[in-house]
């Protein structure tokens, strides 16, 4: 997986010229940030059960990650402590807190790339940051809601993002 800023410099190293970007869940943010860092070479984004901020549950991924994912890390790395989990998923996880962890309501507003957002209503994946992010972005589509079940609705959902992205698919360059 890979994560904020990097994901410019692995597209470089793949050699990627015009690209779409396809993101579940926490990577979801990742596709949300590529039209932020690439505007020029992202041309769609698909954003499934997009991460983000409940009122009622701020600390969620603060405390899922310290508990989880954080203390799982510094037992395999000696070199990381606590105190360097705390300041990165702090940072990740409580600046930006009320909306999704990535980009700021701003940049939705004011990205053209267009995006397909199909929400999900999970503690982790609140439905109603998902659809306002879909209101925010002026070239955002949503797919059905629920999308995953009954699990009937997999297949239609999968033929809308295959139809949105070759709708959006990047044209070759010229020889």
């Amino acid at each position: 997986m890979v994560v904020g800023k990097r994901v410019p410099g692995t597209v470089d190293l793949e050699r990627s010229g015009r690209l779409t970007a396809v993101g579940i869940a926490q990577v979801g943010g990742d596709a949300t940030e590529l039209p932020l860092e690439l505007p020029d070479r992202v041309v769609a984004a698909v954003l499934a059960q997009p991460s983000g901020s409940r009122p009622e549950a701020r600390d969620l991924f603060y405390e899922n990650n310290m508990k989880g994912w954080g203390s799982e890390l510094v037992k395999r790395r000696p070199e990381i402590t606590m105190a360097m989990v705390d300041r990165f998923v702090t940072k990740m996880y409580r600046t930006h807190a009320d909306f999704v962890f990535t980009v700021t309501r701003d940049f939705v507003r004011s990205c053209q790339t267009p995006v397909l957002i199909l929400p999900d209503d999970i503690p982790a994946h609140p439905y109603a940051v998902a659809m306002e992010a879909a209101m925010l972005a002026p070239k955002a589509e949503v797919s059905m809601f629920p999308w995953k079940e009954p699990k009937e609705r997999i297949p239609l959902a999968v033929r809308q993002i295959r139809s949105f992205l070759r709708a959006h698919r990047p044209v070759a360059a010229a020889s």
